[in-house]
C-alpha cells in the first residue's frame, strides 16, 4: 500500500470512471475521514450530502456545465457549509448567532471545507479509487440548493466525484516550487521568468499527451479569472441568510 506521502504527490483529477458500484462500507470510511477533520474552534461547520443516484448525478452534471464525469462516476459528495447547527446550538442557550453576517464565516467555513475535502480526496485514493473535485456546483448555487434541499445558513462549496478508474489522467507539470515555497517572506524574484517557462512546459505537456487544444497556463486561467467566474455565488450566499458587510 501507497503511503501517504505517496498518495497526496502522486495526485491526479481523473475523468474518467467505470460503472463499479463503490461498497457501503468503503463510503462510510470517506465520510468519516471528514466528520474527523478538524474544524475552527470545534464549530463543525461542514456538512456532508452523499448522492448515488443515477438520475441526481445527471442533474448534478447538467449544474456543473455539463461535466460527463460527474454523472459516470458512481458517487458524488457535496461539502456544504452548514452555519445551521452553530445557530440552533446558540438560540439552545437563549443567545444569538451573529457570525454568519461576516465575510470571516465563509473564509473560515471555506477552509474547514478544503479540509475536509483533502482528508476524503487522500482517504479514497487510498482505498484505491480516483477523484476530481467539482467547483462547477457554484455555476448556479441556486440550482444546487434547490436539488440538495438546503435550508437557510447552509452553502454548496465544493463538489467531489468519487469511482473506479477507467482510463487514468496524466499527472500535470506544475509551476516550480519556487514559486510556491517562500522562506520567512513572500519572494517575486524570478517570478514572471518562471510563469514563461511554465507556459512554454504546459504547451509540451498537452502535445505529449496527444492534445492539440492545450494551452498555455496564461491563457487557461485568462479564460476563467478575466471574469467573475461565478457571478451567481455572491447572491445566492445572501439568500442563504450569510453576509459580507462585516
Amino acid at each position: 500500500m501507497s503511503s501517504v506521502i505517496d498518495i497526496l504527490t502522486a495526485h491526479k483529477s481523473e475523468r474518467s470512471f467505470t460503472e463499479r458500484a463503490i461498497d457501503d462500507a468503503v463510503i462510510d470510511r470517506l465520510v468519516e475521514s471528514a466528520y474527523r477533520a478538524p474544524t475552527s474552534v470545534n464549530s463543525q461547520q461542514v456538512s456532508l450530502v452523499v448522492t448515488r443516484s443515477a438520475e441526481a448525478r445527471q442533474k448534478l452534471a447538467a449544474i456543473a456545465g455539463g461535466q460527463p464525469w460527474i454523472a459516470k462516476a458512481p458517487l458524488f459528495i457535496t461539502f456544504v457549509l452548514d452555519m445551521l447547527k452553530s445557530k440552533q446550538a446558540i438560540e439552545a442557550i437563549g443567545k444569538e448567532q451573529i457570525a454568519h453576517q461576516s465575510i470571516e464565516s465563509v473564509v473560515s467555513g471555506a477552509t474547514d471545507i478544503g479540509i475536509a475535502l483533502g482528508a476524503v480526496m487522500t482517504a479514497a485514493r487510498a482505498e484505491g479509487l480516483g477523484i476530481v473535485p467539482i467547483g462547477g456546483i457554484r455555476r448556479d448555487p441556486q440550482a444546487m440548493i434547490s436539488l440538495l434541499k438546503l435550508p437557510e445558513y447552509t452553502f454548496p462549496v465544493v463538489g467531489l466525484a468519487i469511482g473506479y478508474v477507467d482510463e487514468p489522467a496524466h499527472q500535470k507539470p506544475r509551476l516550480p516550487l519556487s514559486t510556491f515555497r517562500h522562506e520567512e517572506t513572500y519572494s517575486t524574484a524570478g517570478l514572471q521568468e518562471n510563469i514563461a517557462a511554465y507556459n512554454q512546459e504546459m504547451v509540451q505537456h498537452w502535445q505529449n499527451i496527444g492534445r492539440a487544444d492545450g494551452e498555455s497556463w496564461s491563457e487557461s486561467v485568462a479564460g476563467y479569472y478575466q471574469n467573475i467566474y461565478f457571478p451567481e455565488v455572491l447572491p445566492a450566499l445572501l439568500k442563504q441568510g450569510f453576509g459580507n458587510d462585516k
